[in-house]
């Protein structure tokens, strides 16, 4: 079996590479730091040494770099059963305020990078008539907060595109779930005053991804939505 995942060197998207390892799948992953990369895969490998792990350094939001990744991914493997969509950023701000370009930033990382990947992966997905897509969007994808100006704009848009991929890929075998984590422990939140249990663990979303994986074919988990117990921050 075999897992594409953005991002996966840090936070949720490493939670994810790791619950999968541990069920053998072959990983592979991006991000756009190669160091961390190579450390990721060097610990993954020494962990899980029968899976294979493929990385590629990636910016995603550069639509030429996905379309490498992609072709990198189909140069090694034929299959591809599971897609994570989880690379992302946030960058905090009011929309009358923040500055030029923090949009266009966000929206390339955030949403194009989930539309241009799907376009590569997902037919590979139709062909077998099997497949998982998972996009990581947010409680800000339908909720907004102060503060999240243009990050929130592209979340929204990132769970429109999930909806809208859903219902294309319902009828070709293929299941799609938009994740909509609240706030969940990462290495953005240290320095922060607060107790780290006030918020969820990267491994929860891992779990819950895991566990959508799980069900029948008949049975998909259109959205999922997580927050912490005592409720958003």
């Amino acid at each position: 079996m075999n897992i594409i995942i953005t991002g996966g060197t840090k936070g949720i998207g490493r939670a994810i590479a790791e619950k999968f390892a541990q069920q053998g799948f072959n990983l592979a992953l991006c991000a756009r730091n190669a160091n961390d990369l190579k450390a990721c895969k060097k610990a993954l490998a020494a962990a899980y040494p029968n899976i294979q792990v493929l990385t590629k350094k990636t910016d995603m939001s550069k639509p030429k770099q996905v379309s490498a990744f992609a072709a990198y991914i189909k140069k090694h493997w034929k299959q591809i059963d599971i897609l994570v969509n989880n690379a992302g950023v946030f960058l905090p701000g009011e929309i009358l305020k923040e500055k030029e370009g923090t949009l266009e930033s966000q929206i390339n990382t955030n949403l194009y990078s989930a539309y241009h990947l799907s376009r590569a992966i997902a037919p590979m997905m139709v062909r077998r008539k099997s497949g998982y897509i998972f996009n990581m969007c947010s409680i800000a994808s339908k909720i907004a907060y102060p503060n999240g100006g243009s990050y929130s704009i592209s979340k929204f848009a990132l769970y429109g595109f999930s909806k809208v991929l859903r219902e294309e890929l319902k009828d070709k075998g293929v299941r799609v779930s938009a994740i909509l984590p609240g706030a969940t422990w990462s290495a953005s939140w240290a320095g922060v005053d607060l107790p780290k249990k006030r918020l969820m663990q990267a491994n929860d979303i891992a779990e819950a991804i895991w566990g959508a994986w799980q069900m029948s074919t008949s049975a998909v988990m259109e959205e999922i939505i997580l927050r912490p117990q005592l409720g958003d921050l």
